[in-house]
């Protein structure tokens, strides 16, 4: 189950989450409007569901979350995007990185 979440988890909601994928949760992260979409198979899943919600794509990065070890990890095939000198799967801008684990962190730590 895909939820968009706009302030911090509950623990049903990562339950839900984590039904998908098992030890952790594919996200698309909103760093404009400080949202995240987690659950589903793919990162585009969530992707898509944000760019419903009215995100911009420009503005939305894929991480996974690893709830038992509280860690956020950067790789996602959404991540390349030549046009915005993201070559590879992994975020590469130090500023955008730090976007996506600080919302992270700020809806789903210590859930």
């Amino acid at each position: 189950m895909i939820h968009i979440l706009r302030q911090k988890a509950s623990r049903q909601q990562v339950d839900e989450m984590l039904q998908e994928l098992g030890s952790f949760i594919k996200l698309a992260v909103d760093i404009k409007r400080d949202i995240l979409a987690g659950g589903g198979q793919m990162h585009a899943d969530c992707e898509s569901v944000l760019l419903q919600d009215g995100s911009q794509q420009s503005d939305i990065w894929g991480a996974d979350w690893i709830p038992s070890i509280q860690k956020v990890e950067f790789d996602a095939l959404i991540n390349i995007r030549p046009n915005q000198q993201n070559y590879a799967m992994t975020i590469q801008d130090p500023s955008i990185k730090q976007r996506v684990e600080k919302i992270t962190r700020q809806l789903l730590e210590g859930v």
